[in-house]
């Protein structure tokens, strides 16, 4: 049981930072705004997906899951 309440308060933590990472996105430079985002505008219709951002926070999530796992 120990092991369950270890691994909810760490996805708690984690999905905490995550809302203040995304809730502070705007205010940090360069966020969404990499070369090899994808944003197509027409007139009626905007498409925006931020494939570098994603990349790049994939690699850093998994290098501190890495890191927790090693302890």
């Amino acid at each position: 049981m120990g092991e369950l309440g270890k691994s909810i308060i760490l996805i708690g933590v984690v999905l905490t930072v995550i809302g203040i990472v995304l809730s502070l996105a705007d205010k940090i430079p360069y966020t969404g705004k990499l070369p090899g985002d994808i944003f197509i505008k027409k007139e009626n219709f905007s498409f925006y997906f931020p494939l570098t951002t994603c990349i790049l926070l994939s690699i850093i999530l998994s290098i501190i899951m890495y890191w927790i796992e090693r302890k």
